[in-house]
């Protein structure tokens, strides 16, 4: 069989290693339009949860994947000064371009072929493989010019971001929520490296505007949400790579395969940043298309009709947690009266998932202290 996967992004690439292991005689090409070495982002973050997929799937690979990352067991809310620390969330985080040249060199181990600074813009270029693995992510220029075929549809949030790194070291996955005069700003950090750190930054529409950023240059930008983030910062920088402010945009197909096509990852469906899943569910989705594969090694309509079945129940939940996720930081600015534990408790049951007894089981000292605050609630 002859793949072409367009896409060098996590769902690409482990999809393309996991087949060519498996099927050393097949031919498995991966287009990516970006050099091998750019350094768009900063680190990657992964739950204990979303690696557990990858050690049922490949325990020597998990066992390799996960040996540079930054470990940590907690979480941390930092809400009106007060460090609320969230036991039982445990994470393992990695630079994005570590990540993405280890995931090279497993691909090139197993004989893939991976073609940098290629831009595909039409699908017919590629229609005579087997199979074409569309992965080209969020902003899917293959699934926009087929878009009467997959019928995407596009939601962008409200909700404005700017990815930033700093060399102050949050060894906790760190929310950290800042009232200003002009509005809340909350940042998403972690570490990820023996010196760098992820921090992310969020702040609704109508703070963006008061607070001028719509008309700041990036260097004023960096400077203004130094001072927001000072007592955070300790003194650091924040730095940046490309860290223009955007909206998130909501990504879903309703159709995923055309012909011998298929979509995975972003390309298929975005899950939001909060819930810090969009990279394990485009690793989960090239499991479920490689088994796919396997139960179907020549009929690729059997293959995608495989991987459908397994991975749009898992898709459809997951965005309505995300779904939760945004619309409870899109309204954050009403849950700031609570108390810092009572604040850290309503974060954690946000997407309607966890439930008291969960968080009880998870995280009991929080729970106690919760019920001091209230009392027993309500399930």
């Amino acid at each position: 069989m002859n793949i072409n996967v367009v896409g060098g992004g996590p769902g690409g690439l482990f999809f393309s290693y996991l087949v060519k292991k498996r099927f050393p005689e097949w031919s498995v090409h991966v287009f990516e339009q970006n050099a091998a070495d750019a350094t768009y982002g900063w680190g990657v973050v992964f739950s204990e949860v979303a690696l557990s997929f990858l050690q049922q799937s490949d325990p020597a690979f998990c066992e390799r994947f996960t040996a540079g990352h930054v470990l940590s067991d907690h979480m941390e809310i930092v809400h009106r000064d007060v460090h609320v620390t969230l036991r039982g969330n445990r994470f393992s985080r990695v630079a994005r371009l570590a990540l993405l040249q280890f995931l090279h060199r497993e691909c090139q181990s197993v004989g893939v072929d991976l073609s940098f600074n290629t831009r595909i813009d039409e699908l017919d270029t590629l229609r005579d493989a087997s199979m074409v693995v569309v992965a080209d992510g969020v902003n899917s220029r293959l699934r926009s010019r087929d878009a009467e075929v997959f019928r995407p549809s596009l939601v962008r949030r409200r909700n404005k971001f700017a990815w930033y790194g700093t060399q102050q070291l949050f060894g906790a996955v760190s929310l950290i929520f800042r009232e200003t005069p002009t509005g809340v700003f909350i940042a998403h950090s972690y570490q990820y490296s023996e010196r760098l750190s992820t921090f992310l930054i969020e702040t609704d529409p109508q703070t963006w505007e008061r607070a001028g950023l719509s008309e700041m240059s990036d260097e004023q930008s960096r400077a203004y949400c130094e001072q927001v983030f000072a007592e955070d910062l300790g003194g650091h920088g924040l730095l940046s790579n490309k860290s223009n402010w955007f909206e998130a945009v909501t990504v879903k197909n309703e159709t995923w395969t055309s012909g011998n096509v298929v979509l995975i990852g972003d390309a298929l469906r975005s899950v939001h940043f909060s819930l810090g899943s969009g990279t394990r569910m485009a690793m989960e989705d090239a499991i479920s298309l490689f088994e796919g594969v396997c139960a179907h090694a020549d009929d690729v309509r059997g293959a995608f009709a495989h991987f459908e079945s397994a991975r749009r129940p898992a898709s459809d939940r997951f965005q309505m947690a995300a779904a939760r996720s945004l619309d409870w930081y899109e309204k954050v600015a009403e849950k700031l009266h609570l108390d810092p534990i009572s604040f850290a408790y309503d974060y954690m049951r946000r997407t309607g998932r966890v439930t008291h007894e969960d968080l009880r089981e998870r995280d009991p000292e929080l729970v106690r202290e919760y019920e001091c605050l209230h009392g027993e609630p309500a399930g």
